[in-house]
């Protein structure tokens, strides 16, 4: 018996190295469990020895054949540089909508950067207006009017269908942009005032010499209020509002920051176009008005491209909303007939939204932060070009700039939205305006210890902080185009229809006028309280450093909420 005992173990043993001689990568097999008498517990020495036997030659020669079929493998074949390139081209479906949508992003951002620019020269260096008269207008002016359009915009929404909600708010801004260039500016000596406020300004303090530079100058406080509506309307409630209507979240986080790349080229081209245009007074004759030739070439510039943005959504209307391919034809929701909300009704619906409130929060704080860097540069830029046509090619060189840079931040936009996610990208901007704004906020304070600096470089201490605002303008404003407005509207996605319209008719129409409104009347009541605006740069930074925490605490909440909103969504 002990000899079939050592005999059935040898047997085992030399499977055991034979199988395993053929198959060396692999680790050795335990043999099976025997009893103490050394064969499986119920079955006779001569069945256990070849019962075992089998299971394990067959076990063995399994793990063998895995093993050569996962050596025989082909490894992924390598893809050539034309073939990646092919993947990173979207769809024809996708094509079809991005493309134009694209254009008409063009469209808009050209318009908005010379209407930018002709709206600060036109105020700025106005008769006896500057810088200061920015934060009142901001608050008396283009607050009231942001408020009162949400009204309109909210019965046209009840009353229209949305294409038509579109041509009803972008025609009425180009046939004023036309109206102000071919009979307003021209006549704006009969239509100014000037004697009319000389003689009430002869009545008052000095402090009351920037609201009445408004009354002074009305028509260009219109068009300046008419320029920012501009972009709180067109870009941002009817062009991204649409942009969402058309394209699902995924397409938003891989093309809102490329195709904003292409749209930014228009800052390039549309700053050009405005030096251009600030260059033709060298050929004028004598008692020809050069700034008067220059704004009607400026505002024809403007109806062109607004023409074409139209031509372009009227486009997309015909042939990608209609196309299932490109448009879930089930996810289109037609009218239906609401209950109407008027503008309280609306208000307090946002306010029971912690979604909306953080949103508009991202929107009011980036307002504020922004106007009261912008004020006191610009203040500064008034004083090195006094004229109106020399303010004009800085500010064109300024546009230029910040298209080409926006244009690499775009770039980078992508690679953080796809390594880094949602809150990652939305805490960009912030963190850059907050770093470049307290700079720009230490030059001034502490401007005598950058006077040698200055010399060194050869130019004055005005001009190294109007090229140091530029900076940070160009670097907060390029942040602003590739991170924060698709972060922006990645978020209103998930929302519901109802919710998305109007929430984002008060988010981007009154919360951006009410940013810079809010950063305005802060800077009033510091010029009110401390003499002037130079004397508030202290202030200004502190309280420039407490928005940013405001802005931060916002962001990675809003955050939370479009995390939990996307997988429920997808669930």
């Amino acid at each position: 018996m002990m000899g079939l005992r050592i005999a059935a173990i040898a047997a085992l043993i030399t499977i055991s190295f034979k199988v395993n001689a053929f198959a060396p990568t692999m680790r050795m097999t335990s043999l099976p469990t025997l009893n103490n008498r050394g064969f499986s517990p119920g079955r006779s020495p001569a069945r256990s020895l070849i019962s075992v036997s089998q299971k394990y030659i067959a076990k063995n020669r399994a793990e063998r054949m895995t093993s050569n079929a996962s050596l025989a493998a082909p490894e992924p074949e390598k893809k050539s540089f034309l073939e990646k390139v092919k993947q990173m081209i979207p769809p024809a479906n996708e094509r079809k909508k991005l493309l134009p949508l694209g254009l008409m992003f063009f469209c808009i951002l050209f318009n908005y950067t010379i209407l930018r620019d002709t709206k600060d020269v036109l105020m700025v260096t106005a008769p006896k207006s500057g810088a200061e008269v920015i934060p009142f207008i901001k608050t008396y002016v283009n607050l009231p009017t942001a408020i009162g359009f949400t009204a309109v915009y909210s019965k046209l929404c009840d009353k229209l269908e949305q294409k038509d909600v579109f041509y009803a708010c972008t025609i009425p801004f180009l046939v004023f942009f036309a109206l102000f260039a071919a009979i307003i500016y021209p006549n704006i000596n009969m239509l100014h005032p000037h004697a009319f406020v000389d003689t009430i300004a002869s009545h008052l303090p000095m402090g009351f010499s920037a609201p009445l530079a408004i009354v002074r100058n009305w028509s260009f406080a219109i068009f300046y209020v008419m320029a920012e509506m501009w972009g709180s309307v067109v870009a941002s409630l009817l062009f991204w509002g649409f942009a969402n209507e058309v394209t699902t979240v995924d397409e938003a986080k891989k093309y809102y920051p490329l195709f904003g790349m292409g749209a930014n080229v228009a800052l390039i081209f549309s700053g050009q176009y405005v030096k251009w245009v600030s260059s033709l007074r060298s050929s004028l004759p004598p008692g020809i008005d050069p700034w008067g030739v220059s704004l009607k070439y400026l505002m024809g510039a403007v109806i062109a491209s607004g023409s074409a943005m139209i031509g372009l959504y009227s486009y997309m209307q015909r042939t990608v909303m209609t196309d299932p391919n490109c448009v879930n034809q089930e996810k289109k929701v037609k009218k239906k007939k609401k209950e109407k909300m008027g503008l309280r009704e609306s208000a307090k619906l946002l306010v029971n939204s912690p979604y909306i409130r953080d949103l508009a929060m991202l929107v009011v704080s980036y307002g504020m932060c922004i106007n009261i860097v912008e004020v006191s540069w610009k203040a500064k830029l008034k004083m090195a070009y006094p004229n109106p046509n020399d303010y004009s090619a800085f500010m064109g060189n300024f546009s230029s700039v910040t298209g080409a840079v926006t244009l690499v931040m775009m770039l980078l936009g992508r690679s953080i939205f796809q390594k880094f996610g949602w809150r990652k990208a939305a805490l960009v901007t912030p963190s850059m305006i907050g770093v470049t704004g307290l700079a720009f906020f230490s030059l001034q304070l502490f401007a005598p210890a950058f006077a040698p600096l200055a010399a060194s470089l050869g130019t004055t201490p005005l001009m190294l902080a109007v090229l140091a605002g530029a900076a940070q303008n160009i670097l907060s404003k390029s942040s602003k185009y590739s991170l924060f407005d698709p972060c922006k509207e990645m978020a209103y996605i998930p929302l519901d229809q109802d919710l998305k319209t109007k929430g984002k008719a008060a988010v981007e129409v009154i919360g951006n006028p009410l940013g810079k409104s809010g950063g305005s009347l802060i800077q009033q009541l510091l010029i009110f309280a401390v003499g002037s605006l130079a004397m508030a740069t202290p202030y200004l930074a502190v309280i420039l450093g407490a928005l940013i925490f405001g802005w931060f605490k916002a962001a990675n909440s809003l955050a939370s909420q479009f995390e939990s909103a996307m997988e429920e969504g997808q669930n």
